[in-house]
């Protein structure tokens, strides 16, 4: 089994796509008018507007509702990129090393969801992520 995307189902899904294609600095792909993906090399960030739950079933999945999952993107250097996006979204901390090696900020997407930018600063940790 692969593990392929996360999808996030948004109410306003232009300001989300934006939002992202901002902090990954990929263009994203509009596969529909209520659906668009940013892939990456190891997996693919999917965006789908509240319209296309009705499509599964409708209330299955709810826009700004998420409190429990959070997006991490590891980059190279987490305060530059911070230094970067700091002014643009809601910070939820700023960059600090956390128990397991890693150096992490976090933020809010505008739709609530959280968002951390980690880098592995850590000997063990950077052996975790293939020594990035």
């Amino acid at each position: 089994m692969k593990f392929a995307s996360t999808r996030l189902i948004a109410a306003d899904i232009k300001s989300l796509v934006s939002f992202y294609e901002n902090v990954l600095g990929e263009a994203a792909e509009w596969l529909a008018p209520v659906f668009a993906e940013i892939v990456t090399p190891k997996a693919t960030l999917a965006f789908g507007s509240v319209d296309t739950v009705a499509l599964f079933r409708e209330g299955s999945a709810e826009p700004a509702a998420n409190r429990t999952a959070i997006l991490e993107f590891q980059v190279d250097d987490v305060e530059t990129e911070f230094a970067r996006l700091k002014d643009q979204v809601e910070v939820v901390h700023e960059p600090k090393m956390m128990p397991w090696g890693n150096c992490a900020a976090q933020f809010r997407d505008p739709e609530g969801t959280l968002v951390s930018l980690y880098t592995p600063v850590t000997e063990a940790a950077k052996k975790r992520f293939g020594g990035r």
